[in-house]
Formats: structure tokens, sequence, C-alpha cells
């Protein structure tokens, strides 16, 4: 039996004894029975506000309570054992990675169950297993090289981020009802619990958060606070509540992430029947675009004003352990103080049309955009569907989020039948005729037994249904997600 093999069947052992136990169940069912019925309102009240949107609404912040957003209030302070957060590094849950992660030098790792997973259920189970491992600092590894990882003396805080409150685990019932995906397993220990809250649309949404969280350390016998959680701000509507969510949160919040890909991909769907929100090529709409620069800067002032962390969104580059660079800006910054959260940020008076000023982005519509937009969109769904949340594509590390800002911007694209820079209109038949060509150069290029490992027919079906339909659906994790083995 190979080394891959015996550690396979230790660690199905372990996922049956923990992950899986009666008491786990138990816990499980709780939640869904106390939590479930919030859960799907929540869902409705987020499809009735993008109806609303697209019959012509648009966001503001909110005129009640106004005096929340005025007033003077924090949110709890840092907790003394995850208070300096410099360096965050991301990725799926794998045992080997999960050991490297730790060990990079980074002040933090968020073991990511939503963007950088696809959720088959050993993907779910066996990654849960892992972090217990991680917590319990028992985790090693021993590859079929005879290669041994293990946990060294400085590991960086692991950070979780469960899956969002619109996904579901077909594996998990109570009666007929699949359990949410974001109630995985909350494990008890001295440090804090540290958790990324992803795809948030409304306060609401992290008020139930809070509850589950109030009732999980009742429940568990677990201090008042031990489990803290950061708000990725990674969609458009949420932009518009951050003091809210900060509040609903309040004696758990660990301050608030901003998600360039995503908040981009939200932002097109959002107000996808809009012309004046049609975007240039992907890689045009950095971080300095005017209403991505407001976005950031307002994302600062509100932690800063509430006293809590005001966190960067993840870059796709693979950092060394051995590049000092990697925390060099940082360093220049914070120097010896551990973080800026006491540094205030003057208010800038950012109002409702900066936040929507997607029109005033520079940068040209290209065939390269376009093109790579199919070749990457295509290649991660075929990741995805084989298993993999994570992959490498042209050097970077890609997670959901890169896909659904492909995949939505070529629909874009389409609807408002966008120029190129070469005069071209881009239309469906057009992408069509690019996805011919890239799949082949794919094909030739990765040899045939990885291309039909990569279920090309499947994939493409995925692709032409959430990239080239006349509606665009929400996610497209969730149209891949009845193909996943």
């Amino acid at each position: 039996m190979s080394a891959d093999a015996v550690a396979l069947e230790r660690i199905d052992a372990r996922c049956r004894e923990e992950v899986l136990s009666r008491a786990a169940l138990a816990f499980l069912e709780e939640l869904h029975r106390r939590f479930e019925p919030g859960r799907r309102e929540l869902l409705r009240s987020r499809a009735d506000l993008a109806a609303a949107l697209r019959a012509g609404a648009t966001l503001d912040f909110l005129p009640d309570p106004r005096e929340l957003r005025e007033g003077q209030w924090s949110v709890a302070p840092p907790r003394e054992d995850y208070i300096d957060r410099r360096v965050e590094i991301t990725g799926p849950t794998d045992r080997k990675l999960v050991i490297n992660a730790l060990n990079s030098g980074a002040r933090g790792f968020m073991a990511d169950f939503e963007d950088a997973s696809s959720p088959t259920w050993r993907n779910q189970v066996v990654g849960q297993a892992n972090l217990i491992d991680a917590i319990d600092g028992t985790i090693s590894h021993t590859d079929n090289r005879g290669r041994a990882y293990e946990l060294g003396e400085q590991a960086a805080t692991l950070i979780v981020r469960p899956r969002g409150w619109h996904l579901e685990e077909r594996h998990l019932r109570v009666g007929d009802d699949p359990i949410a995906g974001a109630l995985s397993r909350l494990h008890g220990r001295v440090q804090g619990v540290y958790l990324y809250l992803p795809k948030l649309d409304h306060h609401r949404e992290a008020r139930l958060w809070n509850e589950v969280f109030t009732w999980s350390e009742e429940r568990l016998g677990l201090p008042p606070g031990l489990v803290r959680a950061t708000a990725l701000i990674e969609t458009l509507p949420a932009a518009f509540q951050m003091d809210e969510i900060l509040y609903e949160l309040r004696d758990h919040s660990y301050g608030l992430n901003a998600g360039r890909w995503d908040y981009i991909f939200s932002t097109i769907k959002t107000f996808r029947e809009r012309p004046e929100f049609v975007l240039p090529d992907r890689g045009d709409v950095t971080m300095r675009v005017p209403f991505m620069s407001v976005y950031t800067q307002l994302l600062v002032e509100t932690c800063h004003r509430r006293g809590t962390f005001a966190m960067g969104g993840m870059a796709a580059l693979i950092p060394s352990r051995e590049d000092p660079q990697a925390t060099g800006p940082f360093d220049a910054v914070l120097r010896s103080d551990p973080n800026q959260i006491a540094r205030e940020a003057p208010a800038s008076g950012i109002d409702a049309r900066a936040l929507l000023d997607v029109a005033a982005t520079p940068g040209a519509r290209t065939e390269a955009g376009l093109r790579a937009n199919v070749s990457v969109g295509f290649r991660y769904i075929s990741f995805w569907l084989a298993g993999r949340g994570a992959a490498a594509i042209d050097n970077l590390m890609e997670d959901a989020a890169t896909a659904e800002i492909c995949r939505s911007q070529i629909w874009q694209w389409i609807r408002h039948e966008a120029r190129l820079d070469d005069g071209r209109t881009v239309t469906g038949e057009l992408v069509r005729q690019i996805l011919d060509q890239e799949t082949e150069r794919i094909r030739r290029e990765v040899g045939e037994d990885v291309w039909a490992a990569g279920r090309p027919a499947e994939t493409r079906a995925v692709f032409e249904q959430v990239a080239l339909q006349e509606d665009l659906p929400d996610f497209l994790t969730l149209v891949a997600y009845e193909l996943l083995d």
C-alpha cells in the first residue's frame, strides 16, 4: 500500500470518528433546524433585490438607521493571539498544502472551503479532518517519494472561510432538506476561532452569522467572543452597508476585507442590464480605477473608525517563504506596530454616485482580453469539475472568483454588443469561434489523456450555459455543482 493510501485510510478513520461523529452530526442538525428558516428568507430577499435592480432600482446607503453610521461606537478590540495580520495567504484544504501554508512565514492562512474548493464530498470531509489535525498540531504528511511534511514551530494562525449562505450541501440532509454548506464544524480551543465570511449581500446576513456564533458558543461551552469573523465586502450591495455589517457582528467582528474579482463580478451581475456598467478588459480594472479606489477607501475609513482591521484582497501570485519581499511593503509601513487600526482615516464624504461610477473606468476591450476570458474560464471549470477548486493557470493561482469575472464579462459584452478596439462587435458567434480555437490549443498542449480526464464536453456545456445563455446565472458553481462526482 502506498504512503498516500495509508494516509488516506488514516484520514478516513479520523473523518468517521470526529468530522462525522454522532455528536457532530447532531450539532449540525440543531444548527439546521434553528437557522435554516432565516437563511431561506434571506435568500428570498436577495432575489427580490436583484429583481428590483433589473427593473430599474438602484443602490444607496440605507436611510434608516442613519444614527448607526454617524454614531460613536466600536466593535470588540482585536485578540492578543492574532493582532498582527500583515500577511495572510489562502488556499484549499489539501493536507500537504495546509502544512506548507502554515509553515510559509505568513501571519495567517485562510483555509478556503468556498472559492478555492471544489465541493466534492471527499474534499469537504477530508478538509475538515485536515484542519482538526492542524488545530491539534498533529498534522503531518508523507508523499509517495518518502518526503515528510509536518508543522514547524512558528505556524501561521489558521483562518477558515466557510461556504456562502447561497450554497447547499446535498450529502447531508435533515429530512428531505440539504443543510447549508456554510455550517461547518467548530472546534474548541484556547486561541480564537477565526473565520472569513463570504458573499454577504446585506447586513441581515451578517446578523444571522452572529446568531450562529452566539448560539454555538453557548451550546459548546466556549467563551463569548471566541469566534471572530472578517466579513468579505465582495458584493456591490454590501459596499453600501459596511457600518451595518460591522455593527451586526460586533463582539464577533474582526474587520472587513476587500475582494477584487468577486466585487467586479458582483458589479456586472448587479447591473447586468445597464450599458453604462460595461467594463474594459478585466486586466485594466485595477484597484486604482475610480469605482474600485473609492470602495477600498471607504472600507478603510469604516474599519478604522470602528476600531478594527481593514484587510486588502488576496493577490493571485504565489509567494515564496524564502522571499523577504513578500512582507517587505508591510514591514516598511508598520515597522514595529502590529497593525494600523489606531491610524484614523479622515472621512472623505464618499457617496453612492462614486461607488457606482463604473463608466469612468479607463481601458480598452480587446480580442486578447476576450480570448483570455474564454481560455481561463474554460480551464477553471474543467479543474473544478475534476475536484480542484484552486488551479495554477498562466502562472497565477486562480479560484472561482476568476472564472466568475471571466464568464460574466463575456456575457456582458455580448449583451450590450460591446465593440473591440479593432471595430468588431462581440457576439455569441465570435465567442464560440474563439472557444473552438482555445479548446483545440489546450487539447494540443495537454495531450489526449489529460484532455479526456478534464471532462471537456461537460466543461463546454457549463461554460456555454453560464456565459452564453440569455439569462446570466447568479453563480457558475451552482450550475456546475449538479455535475460533481
